[in-house]
């Protein structure tokens, strides 16, 4: 969580604000990621109770969210609440089983996603990336 509180304010306009102890990270007012309440959607396989470690992350779109999905090693996840939604779930103990690297990618991700325009051109060609999504 640490790692991820440092990527995620390292991006420009990013807030972070914490409700009962769980963290949101926005820009703009509009979160890109937050650690999310016990639903009862997700549940522990092994003893039904409702998971109070998830964090969401936005992504660009559909085609995203199912290439994501596919990651072989089974830490992403979506129930039927974020059917339709450009969104991938992840619990926070699985955050070990991906690199720096790759959450800050995730993060990042998640950010362009809500960032304005012109504040992601910008930092997209400081990180060498022609390209805005």
């Amino acid at each position: 969580m640490k790692d991820l509180d440092e990527l995620a304010l390292a991006l420009p306009e990013a807030t972070k604000d914490v409700d009962d102890g769980r963290p949101t990270y926005a820009v703009h007012g509009k979160f890109f990621c937050f650690h999310r309440s016990a639903r009862p959607d997700a549940v522990d396989p092994e003893t039904d109770e409702r998971l109070t470690d998830v964090l969401v992350f936005r992504v660009a779109d559909a085609g995203e969210k199912e290439a994501i999905l596919q990651d072989d090693r089974g830490v992403f996840f979506t129930t039927p609440h974020w059917n339709g939604y450009n969104a991938v779930l992840l619990r926070i103990p699985d955050l070990a089983n991906i690199d720096r690297e790759e959450l800050q990618d995730l993060v990042a991700g998640a950010w362009l996603t809500r960032v304005q325009k012109r504040i992601a051109k910008a930092w997209l060609a400081e990180q060498g990336i022609d390209e805005v999504r």
